[in-house]
């Protein structure tokens, strides 16, 4: 189902064609067809139920957004897909802007959110759209573009640009420096040291040292500076400058006025015949420091993802034709047996089939105890087999696997706008021609208002605000945050597969925890035999587990399970009778067994009063007693129950010390569920709520207490999960792919809860310190470099001291994210 959009002669306007789904008869096409009638502009509509098509006539230029919006109201989608680009050459948040725009214009694209940090653009257009479009649009804006590729070898060629670019920085860096160095103490040298001024004017005289620096500088602007001057220049004729072009114009100012000085000093009026080449070349210099430093930082921010797409495996082990052959991860097909060696990495997802192992899932789950594995458990490729061979077979391969799952919500995660950012993108958008107007009238406030010399005064003060404003800082306030917060969330088995969860979660007020699943196990068990006085354990346990083994209740199951644990035999069943709404009896073994409730052993005739008082022990831990007679005696009281998970009590403890109120929503009686709320310290319990009424419980949390997140399982609460402000998703470590979440504990730990809090709160908080930094630098500086302080004091910046100013803030802003990498959970008691 291709969607193409073609432009026909001005006079019969344009054409969309749309890839439509959901339409499945007459009156949906129908549908469709009324409801893209009604979009402005649209002259005439065809829509093909055959081909799932729509033909769409516009009398002038093409609203992509409205015909799609149309199609949605009316309750279709749309086919699209999302394009993932690297791009190379962007500087600043004005490039991010830039890019942004350039893909938007674009007919077919319906959304396109760029990243500074990790250069990538994420583009979700209209099915069929070719990446080359997309390329070729971005080419246009100035930038370069490829498409991402999959697997190892992105990766591999994702590291091998970013070494490339990190090895031209240190190249072009160690030559600015080389030549910069000799200008710098030539011109700075000789004012600070009178003996060098002297020494200099004896030996070289002044024409020779200005020529001398003239060519040492203009080395370093057009040889390891030229990168600017390539992207800057273009940029600032488009009429869109960015950071490139500010140093571009500042430097070249600085360097032009000091040519002017030496070969043609007449032209320049008395008192003002001075040189700025150190000036010229130290700022280049200075700017490469700082994007050389900035580029090993933007590596560091990426390494948790690096290191979950290391964990792929490259080559598999395979039984084929009688003989074990080692072929390439692609080569690999569901269905085949692996064999696993101790200490090798699982390659891909399967389920043992023979052998076993204690396998460390610490990387996928955070959980660094190994699991046990036994035939026919289940493997997550990239895990480490520890101390025994396996033989495994493939259950999911390539794009299918939990460990791709997760790179890919890492990934989205780190590529996501917070709304935090929507402000930074609209100052971002006019910032690098708003700093060249403030250039321009310090330049000319200067040079009509300013002390003689009054052009000097005007160069040296407009060179510094173009060198000293830094949108980078900006731009790169936000993304690094993101990227470095999600890895290290990743590490701990928190995966964000939504980054506006990352901010949302923090204001978070309450937190409701459904309870089977995520407060307890979620598998019952047999948790309590008491005996009547004259009877064995074995026996009486053996005798109702031959009863019960032919339910497939969860209670008989957990009683089956528990006679099997302990090795019993199950006796030979003979006369099996259930008694609907009371209980169940048969003969075992020539004896009669009865089990049920305690209105059933009262229908018996049978008197269990004798059990009282732990019955009601038993009803003040939330378990509802049974009991069970043989050959008419009252044998045993027994009790099912779903126990709760080691980690909870401390999980609960930790959100009440953020702050947290904690509620349960659970589908017990209210006695049952407010004795596990005591047991646990939950403020607040809703119970006896069927599985369609935990949307309704949730909104009347949130009336009470505003923002709320809810815990579930993921199996029977997606709309719970989807109708909260956050929803995290309790995982088993093998299922990820739970849509209505925006966060998934990949370990199943609710302790995964306060560990995702304190991360979002921590991270928010480093995105508000990057972001004042940002804006309070520039905000402080430029006025700054303009002079604004000379009325008062006389002081003037350097342009030399703006340039290294510029190049550390955007350093300073990626150091700042980079302590994130050191997070570690909430203390747990």
């Amino acid at each position: 189902m291709d969607t193409s959009i073609s432009v026909t002669r001005p006079d019969q306007g344009a054409h969309l064609t749309l890839a439509i789904e959901g339409m499945s008869c007459a009156s949906c096409v129908g549908r469709v067809e009324r409801a893209l009638s009604k979009v402005p502009g649209v002259t005439g509509v065809s829509v093909n139920l055959a081909s799932e098509r729509a033909e769409i006539a516009f009398a002038g230029a093409v609203d992509v957004a409205a015909a799609i919006a149309a199609v949605r109201k009316a309750g279709y989608q749309v086919t699209e897909d999302s394009i993932e680009l690297s791009v190379s050459g962007m500087t600043c948040a004005s490039c991010v802007g830039r890019v942004e725009r350039a893909l938007k214009k674009l007919p077919g694209v319906t959304d396109a959110s760029v990243n500074l940090a990790s250069e990538r653009a994420r583009v979700r257009v209209l099915s069929g759209m070719p990446a080359a479009t997309l390329i070729a649009a971005i080419e246009r804006a100035g930038y370069a573009a490829k498409a991402m590729s999959a697997g190892n070898e992105a990766v591999d060629a994702e590291e091998a640009r970013r070494g490339a670019e990190l090895a031209a920085l240190k190249r072009d860096l160690t030559l600015a420096a080389t030549l910069s160095l000799p200008v710098f103490l030539l011109e700075m040298g000789a004012h600070l040291i009178p003996a060098l001024h002297h020494l200099i004017l004896a030996s070289l005289g002044q024409r020779a040292n200005w020529l001398l620096q003239s060519v040492l500088c203009t080395l370093v602007l057009f040889g390891p500076g030229l990168r600017f001057f390539r992207k800057g220049i273009p940029a600032l004729l488009r009429g869109a400058p960015d950071m490139n072009s500010l140093v571009a114009v500042g430097a070249s100012a600085a360097w032009l006025f000091s040519l002017v000085a030496t070969f043609a000093p007449g032209l320049l009026p008395a008192g003002t015949v001075h040189v700025y080449y150190e000036a010229a070349a130290v700022i280049v210099t200075l700017i490469l420091l700082g994007r050389f430093l900035e580029a090993r930082a933007k590596g560091r921010t990426s390494e948790a993802i690096r290191r979950l797409i290391g964990l792929q495996a490259r080559t598999a082990r395979v039984r084929r034709d009688g003989r074990v052959e080692e072929v390439a991860i692609e080569e690999v097909r569901n269905g085949d047996l692996l064999e696993v060696r101790p200490g090798e990495r699982i390659p891909v997802d399967g389920e043992v089939s023979e052998g076993t192992s204690f396998v460390d899932e610490s990387m996928i789950t955070g959980e660094p105890v190994p699991v046990e594995k036994t035939p026919g458990a289940g493997l997550v490729g990239g895990t480490i087999n520890q101390n025994g061979a396996l033989t495994l077979r493939v259950t999911r391969i390539g794009g299918d696997t939990v460990l791709a799952q997760i790179i890919r919500m890492v990934e989205q995660a780190q590529g996501a706008k917070l709304p935090i950012q929507a402000l930074v993108d609209r100052v971002t958008l006019w910032f690098v021609p708003v700093v060249m107007l403030v250039a321009l009238l310090t330049f000319l406030a200067w040079m009509f208002f300013g002390p003689a010399p009054a052009l000097t005064f005007a160069l040296v003060n407009a060179v510094a605000v173009l060198i000293i404003a830094c949108p980078c800082a900006m731009g790169l306030a936000t993304p690094t945050s993101i990227m470095v917060g999600t890895g290290r969330a990743a590490e701990l088995g928190v995966l964000f597969r939504k980054g506006e969860a990352l901010q949302s979660l923090k204001d978070a007020r309450v937190v409701a925890l459904d309870k089977t699943g995520t407060l307890t196990r979620g598998r019952p068990e047999l948790t309590d035999l008491i005996l009547a006085e004259g009877f064995e354990r074995g026996a009486v346990l053996g005798r109702i587990a031959a009863v019960e083994v032919r339910s497939e209740h969860p209670i008989a199951r957990a009683i089956v399970a528990a006679a099997e644990a302990e090795g019993l035999a199950l006796g030979r069943l003979e006369d099996f009778e259930a008694v609907t709404g009371y209980g169940v009896r048969a003969m075992v073994d020539g004896v009669r067994v009865e089990i049920g409730a305690d209105r059933f052993m009262a229908r018996q005739g049978l008197d269990v009063s004798g059990f009282a008082q732990e019955a009601r022990r038993l009803g003040d831990e939330a378990k509802t007693p049974l009991y069970a007679a043989i050959d008419g005696r009252p044998a045993a009281m027994l009790a099912v129950a779903d126990p709760l998970k080691e980690t909870t009590p401390a999980a609960i403890r930790a959100l009440h010390a953020q702050g947290i109120q904690v509620a349960m929503i659970s589908g017990d009686n209210r006695r049952a569920a407010e004795a596990i709320a005591r047991r646990l310290g939950i403020d607040e319990v809703v119970a006896e709520v069927l599985p369609d009424g935990k949307v309704e419980a949730l909104k009347r949390l949130k009336a009470r207490h505003g923002q709320i997140a809810y815990v579930g399982d993921g199996i029977n609460d997606a709309p719970a999960l989807a109708a909260a402000d956050v929803g995290l998703a309790i995982g088993n470590g093998t299922d990820i792919a739970i849509e209505a979440a925006d966060v998934v504990l990949m370990s199943g730990d609710l302790r995964g809860v306060p560990t995702a809090i304190a991360l979002s709160r921590t991270t928010l908080g480093n995105i508000r310190q990057n972001l004042f930094w940002a804006f309070a630098y520039n905000t402080a500086l430029i006025p700054l470099a303009a002079g604004a302080l000379y009325p008062v004091n006389g002081m003037l910046l350097s342009p030399v001291f703006a340039a290294g100013a510029m190049a550390l803030s955007s350093v300073f802003v990626l150091g700042n994210a980079l302590r994130l990498k050191r997070f570690q959970p909430p203390a747990l008691g």
